[in-house]
């Protein structure tokens, strides 16, 4: 039992990142996303760390690990970015949403880091840690669940208060795996991860990224998706115990594949 309950506690530990869910934040008036007739903004110049209720970003912390730190960023030309430091830490900012995937079927955001972490590795618990990462969840019906996937969510809702995510898709700075692979989580496979970067070629410049969720979420998990429930950002570097850095721009939600990220972001203005 002892075993079984440490398998799933660290099962539990990623997951918790993903409870965007209204159980902490759906009764408070925060500051809602921009939007426009093509597209949802998450801006981090809405991320304000000293009033939790009013900041787009809320933090999600991890249990009793050591939080990562996230801080407004200021670019040259003077655009607001998250700066996010991580010493042997783990943590998140999440935006709770409650889109259709199928009219906002695109994602765009511009992202950085230092470098990768050498010791990561998208296979191991041990190594799974990255410089920069961010999830999509999935509002998936438990009842569709298999007799396995089950009895688990039952063991987590039985020992914990948590309202876990069962699909999520995970977008990496990836260490060392080739781009584009797709992989569950080595926690969990209702997390799936997907490496949009890797390595350090790109390492210490802003890239732009566009993903399209539908045709990810069914590489993922070989069905269409259910309702996205959340958004978040993570840096973390404490199953390594070693360092990361990573930084994170604006993220597009988006219902136009031809609208580029720089067109957007225009047009919200």
């Amino acid at each position: 039992m002892h075993s079984l309950f440490t398998e799933h506690s660290s099962f539990i530990r990623l997951l918790i990142l993903g409870v965007l869910s209204f159980i902490f934040y759906g009764p408070l008036q925060a500051q809602e996303p921009e939007s426009n007739e093509h597209s949802i903004i998450l801006d981090p110049a809405e991320y304000n760390p000293d009033d939790e209720e009013q900041s787009l970003f809320k933090p999600q912390s991890l249990g009793d690990i050591q939080p990562t730190e996230y801080k407004k960023f200021e670019r040259e030309d003077g655009t607001i970015s998250i700066e996010a430091r991580s010493e042997a830490s783990a943590s998140g900012l999440v935006v709770p949403l409650d889109l259709d995937p199928f009219e906002y079927r695109y994602i765009k955001w511009e992202w950085k880091i230092d470098k990768v972490l050498e010791e990561g590795d998208l296979t191991e618990k041990d190594g799974d840690d990255y410089a920069a990462r961010i999830y999509i969840t999935f509002d998936y019906d438990k009842s569709n669940l298999g007799f396995r996937d089950r009895v688990r969510y039952f063991f987590i809702r039985t020992f914990t208060s948590f309202d876990v995510p069962l699909r999520a898709i995970n977008y990496l700075w990836a260490n060392k795996v080739e781009k584009g692979t797709v992989a569950p989580s080595p926690f969990t496979d209702w997390v799936q991860l997907i490496a949009v970067q890797s390595g350090n070629e790109t390492a210490g410049r802003w890239v732009i990224e566009t993903q399209d969720i539908i045709e990810d979420y069914r590489k993922a998990f070989g069905e269409d998706p259910p309702r996205i429930s959340g958004i978040s950002i993570m840096t973390d570097s404490d199953n390594t115990e070693s360092s990361s850095v990573g930084y994170y721009g604006k993220i597009v939600i988006s219902k136009d594949k031809s609208m580029s990220f720089e067109e957007a972001v225009d047009f919200a203005k």
